[in-house]
């Protein structure tokens, strides 16, 4: 079976921690793939309004998901907290990568527990259509905080 495998960039430009909640546990008593999923999503908006943007308002356009990818690594379980790195990288003209680096906070090291990336596509909303990357938005984001 040929698995999914996220190489990481170096550096991240951004970072929050999330608690996991009792609604992010599935049957098997530790967070499932949506709410993981749930969890990147969140650090992405906490990302974007960070420089300002939000996924409908990203200088004049917005945002869609084309893809994403996750490469588990260990359980999330009710009660941890979780440190999510974000950084947007490989901008070509219609989108972008974001990655995520997600790890448990544990006070002796830091425990990987996945890796992520979603492609991001600007948007049009209103006419539903492709729209190409704002410069202006390139240029916040590959900034290092």
């Amino acid at each position: 079976m040929q698995r999914v495998k996220i190489n990481l960039p170096e550096n991240f430009n951004f970072s929050t921690e999330i608690n996991i909640r009792i609604t992010d546990l599935n049957y098997g008593g530790h967070v499932g793939n949506d709410s993981f999923l749930s969890l990147i999503h969140e650090a992405r908006q906490q990302y974007l309004y960070h420089y300002g943007y939000s996924e409908l308002n990203f200088e004049n356009c917005g945002l869609i998901m084309a893809d994403a990818s996750i490469e588990f690594k260990h359980e999330l379980n009710y009660g941890d907290t979780v440190k999510i790195s974000v950084t947007a990288i490989d901008f070509d003209k219609l989108g972008f990568d974001i990655y995520y680096l997600l790890e448990i906070i544990h006070p002796l090291k830091n425990i990987l527990a996945g890796k992520a990336k979603t492609g991001m596509l600007c948007y049009d909303y209103a006419n539903k259509k492709k729209v190409a990357v704002p410069v202006q938005a390139i240029e916040k984001l590959t900034k290092l905080t």
